[in-house]
């Protein structure tokens, strides 16, 4: 949508999202909570998105005849993964807006683009080097060790990863990954990991969430608390103007999530950045009075832009389909009876049909009057569902 394009107003116009896993889902529910209807674009039948749209094309995001349908059921369309083909995008676009565009979202696919724009823009980011020939792995810094070998594309929740130190693991890493191209970061000394969550419209104006802090478990996002306990304001500072001219020197529309590592000499360095709603910003639906979702819609609709206020100390926590599993045996539905009898429960499942262990099933948020209160909820919750202290 173009700055002199008039808003797409609720009620009168109908929103497509290529994806239907729960980001979709949760989308498609602020969309329709605002009054707009919803068209899903995904292969899966059983897709969360799809089972609760108006419309569901159960197609492939490359099946041309799909993508023309949902540009002319839809006024403007957005993504919920970065992985989204870029074909895909681009012909989207060739008839209707598209939100974050495929320029931007190619930066986010691309690691070695992602890191090329941090430093662009003065955005501290770990020493790293580009490993896409066996010239460049041989001849990479052995500063750079110990490191993770990164692949540059189609890496998430720790996936396409390896921790490397030497020459030797490096080498037998870049050949377990395919010999793909790949980056190779520095480890560095990490105190804590924050995220924090940006939307910009056509018009260039910016909203953001708080900083979140985030506790990773195998790769992947386990706890988010909020007011981030650790961070200082000055910090928090630097983050949110950082994301911002992030987002701003991409042109980027949508909803932007950077991760940034705090580093146990206090300073701060930008990881990666999700361009979508991101697993950090869940809390927002019962902790803000605009969610991060609502802010997608917003920004791709041309609404105005409010900033989001933080009513209540939160604590996320991410639902795995380990819960289901104890003794490597399926068992019951998980204690939900138990934990909704505390204060400030909220229970968000994705409506999955079958869990696995690691398969994001939900997550629950907490909420409270005072961060001693949401902890101790939360802390209790975990262990009614036998989940990790944190």
């Amino acid at each position: 949508m173009s700055a002199a394009q008039a808003p797409l107003l609720p009620g009168c116009a109908t929103l497509g999202v290529l994806g239907g896993g729960q980001l979709g889902r949760m989308f498609a529910h602020a969309a329709q909570q605002l009054g707009f209807a919803t068209v899903v674009l995904d292969p899966d039948p059983a897709s969360p998105a799809g089972q609760i749209a108006h419309h569901h094309l159960c197609a492939d995001y490359l099946d041309e005849a799909a993508l023309d349908e949902l540009a002319s059921r839809c006024d403007a369309i957005t993504t919920e993964f970065e992985n989204v083909p870029a074909p895909a995008l681009s012909r989207l676009a060739q008839r209707r807006p598209v939100a974050p565009g495929a320029a931007a979202v190619g930066i986010c696919q691309d690691r070695a683009e992602e890191k090329a724009h941090f430093m662009r823009l003065g955005v501290p980011c770990a020493p790293h080097a580009l490993i896409d020939s066996q010239a460049a792995l041989d001849g990479a810094d052995a500063a750079l060790l110990p490191g993770i070998l990164k692949t540059a594309r189609l890496g998430y929740d720790g996936k396409g990863q390896v921790t490397v130190h030497s020459r030797q693991d490096l080498q037998a890493a870049w050949d377990q990954l395919g010999r793909v191209p790949c980056l190779l970061e520095k480890r560095l000394e990490l105190a804590f990991e924050v995220s924090v969550i940006v939307a910009r419209n056509t018009q260039g104006e910016l909203v953001h969430f708080p900083l979140q802090q985030n506790l990773h478990r195998g790769g992947i996002l386990a706890v988010t608390t909020v007011p981030a306990p650790d961070l200082t304001a000055e910090l928090q500072a630097r983050a949110i103007a950082a994301a911002e001219t992030v987002a701003a020197e991409m042109g980027y529309v949508g909803v932007l999530c950077v991760e940034f590592f705090v580093l146990k000499d206090g300073s701060l360095v930008a990881n990666e950045m999700a361009p979508r709603p991101h697993n950090s910003g869940h809390y927002t639906v019962d902790a803000c009075d605009v969610s991060q979702f609502e802010l997608q819609v917003r920004a791709m609709t041309g609404l105005p832009l409010v900033a989001p206020r933080l009513h209540s100390p939160t604590v996320m926590l991410n639902l795995l389909g380990d819960l289901w599993f104890r003794n490597g045996e399926a068992e019951a539905t998980p204690p939900w009876e138990a934990v909704l009898a505390l204060p400030g429960t909220h229970l968000h499942l994705y409506g999955k049909q079958s869990a696995r262990p690691g398969r994001k099933m939900g997550h629950l948020n907490v909420t409270a009057g005072s961060t001693a209160q949401v902890r101790e909820v939360a802390l209790r919750c975990a262990e009614l569902l036998g989940l990790p202290a944190f």
